[in-house]
């Protein structure tokens, strides 16, 4: 047992990869993101191990490394992993569609063709107006109403 400790004093840098790969593989098999920031807290060690620097300087990069990421960087990228894709459902992906008027639309309300559909209207502000075949852009769906405005001209 001897000759094994006075080894990895020697190489100490081989330990630490050592310690990162099986970290990794235990990784793998739980998928918490835990042990892998660990693993790269003993990469980071065995790069100060390997420039030869003092085990105690060693073991402080790798819990500042390990808990840094830990608690900085593993929520942000379990959050993201968890993160499904931002899918806008229902009514709501219409808005940004264009409709066209086709009853007189105002503050009050009025009617418009939205994906095929006819749908209540109205204006966002009580100055604007839309005559019959008149486009108009969708900015938000309000219940069963589609408040529009004025369609940018390209």
């Amino acid at each position: 047992m001897n000759e094994l400790g006075n080894w990895i004093a020697d190489h100490q840098w081989v330990a630490w990869v050592g310690g990162a790969v099986v970290l990794s593989i235990i990784e793998l098999m739980s998928m918490d993101l835990v042990l892998l920031m660990f693993a790269l807290g003993a990469l980071a060690a065995a790069l100060i191990a390997g420039f030869g620097g003092p085990l105690w300087l060693a073991v402080l990069i790798f819990a500042v490394v390990s808990l840094g990421l830990l608690f900085f960087a593993r929520p942000s990228i379990v959050a993201r992993l968890h993160d499904g894709p931002t899918l806008t459902q229902g009514h709501q992906a219409l808005v940004g569609h264009t409709g066209e008027v086709v009853e007189r639309v105002d503050w009050q309300g009025g009617r418009i063709q939205l994906a095929s559909e006819i749908w209540s209207a109205r204006t966002e502000s009580k100055s604007e107006s839309f005559e019959a075949g008149t486009d108009v852009l969708v900015m938000h769906i309000d219940g069963a109403t589609a408040v529009v405005t004025r369609k940018a001209m390209p």
